[in-house]
């Protein structure tokens, strides 16, 4: 009896089935098949190597092993092999490397999701598993995905200033690219030399991609590509105007892009206002703000008076954010970093934390290099472009100096210690 009734269920269970995801015959479209997904996949390789290598460059730039000021990722021990002094030269190399890291990253959306189409049916195969090496292809396919839909939902989020994760941004994208790379990598040495024996071929061969019974195509394999590379070009055209003043109307994806920045000398952009970061006009007040120099030699405290009485210096440098924007180089004239340093002792300059009266921020306190100090065009500067700072751009002083990222351009300061952080 109960062989009879299982028996008649056997036509429902197989009509049901050729609805699911885990039937072979519910993937038909004719786009699928392994020509279509190497060229995707060869397109990622290079992509996402640059990422990797920028992301990783533009993490030095932060002088994470000045502990614990600039550390955000306190327990990266062996992650952190590479670490090594920023250079200053040349003046716009963050701006570089961090413009190509935002910009590739969102150009290489389209062609993501279009890999990631191309392979579903793969992560509905039954049986999930056929042996050992099957199961740790899973398993780093698993990793590859994950960490690749992880490291562009959060690195867009970045972008857009839409800071929704549960933690600081700079130890989930680091430790995150780390896996995923890792992932990739083993994913890489098992699958490109099948990738470019597929782009060899002049014809589809059998694979699991493949469907058995596929749909009437409307679009060719050619034609998907020239879609997914136009959703591309269209992304980057949207995006990169943020890295220059004359194409910044370009930019309508980036939040650093068409708005009006003002007009005037100060009329540049900026990442946060002087209201955003707490900074009330009686804390820099001429008669109230004091700058506060700590050293060898002790203790000084100047006014901004004290400061127009010192050698001043001018500098033309960009300023470049971690989000991918930047500014064209600005005039900046103020006391070098350096002088600041003879002041309390140090002929030749060392390490110095700075610390801002912002209240709001993950960098009220930032650490530059002695190299960074050392440099003559690293400045506490008190105008830009021939006019007073704003207070939106640092009044009464701000840090600037050559190659930094932004948020070491410390805005509002109120102490500087040379010597030992």
């Amino acid at each position: 009896m109960v062989r009879e009734r299982f028996a008649a269920l056997l036509p429902a269970y197989g009509r049901d089935m050729k609805r699911s995801p885990f039937a072979p015959g519910f993937w038909r479209s004719p786009l699928r098949g392994p020509w279509l997904t190497s060229v995707l996949g060869v397109v990622l390789l290079g992509g996402i190597t640059v990422l990797f290598v920028t992301g990783l460059v533009s993490y030095a730039a932060y002088n994470p092993d000045l502990s614990p000021v600039n550390d955000k990722t306190p327990d990266k021990g062996i992650l952190g092999f590479y670490l090594f002094a920023w250079p200053t030269d040349p003046h716009w190399l963050y701006r570089l490397d961090q413009g190509v890291h935002v910009t590739l990253g969102i150009t290489l959306i389209p062609v993501l999701l279009a890999k990631l189409w191309s392979v579903v049916p793969r992560l509905f195969t039954l049986p999930p598993v056929r042996s050992l090496a099957h199961a740790l292809e899973r398993i780093s396919l698993l990793l590859l995905v994950g960490g690749a839909l992880f490291e562009f939902v959060t690195g867009v989020l970045n972008v857009q200033l839409d800071y929704l994760f549960p933690g600081s941004f700079y130890p989930l994208h680091f430790y995150g690219a780390w896996v995923f790379f890792a992932a990739f990598l083993a994913h890489l040495a098992l699958k490109l030399p099948l990738a470019l024996r597929n782009l060899r071929q002049l014809r589809e061969e059998r694979d699991d991609l493949v469907p058995s019974d596929p749909a009437e195509p409307t679009v060719s394999r050619r034609g998907a590509l020239w879609f997914v590379g136009g959703g591309s070009l269209l992304l980057f055209a949207t995006t990169a105007g943020q890295n220059s003043d004359a194409l910044r109307w370009t930019a309508l994806l980036a939040p650093h892009g068409p708005g009006d920045p003002g007009e005037g000398p100060n009329g540049f952009q900026i990442n946060k206002t002087a209201a955003y970061a707490g900074i009330r006009p009686a804390d820099t007040a001429d008669d109230a703000w004091r700058l506060v120099v700590t050293g060898r030699t002790g203790t000084v405290r100047l006014s901004r008076a004290d400061l127009l009485r010192l050698p001043a210096h001018s500098a033309a440098l960009p300023i470049a954010c971690v989000e991918g924007w930047s500014t064209s180089d600005q005039s900046w004239r103020g006391v070098r970093l350096r002088d600041l340093a003879a002041l309390v002792g140090y002929d030749d300059p060392p390490d110095v934390l700075v610390e801002s009266l912002q209240q709001r921020g993950a960098f009220r306190r930032a650490a530059l290099r002695a190299n960074q100090v050392a440099d003559p065009r690293s400045l506490l500067a008190l105008f830009v472009n021939g006019e007073e700072l704003s207070p939106d751009h640092g009044r009464p002083a701000r840090v600037i100096v050559p190659a930094a990222p932004g948020v070491l351009n410390t805005k509002w300061v109120a102490r500087m210690t040379f010597g030992d952080l």
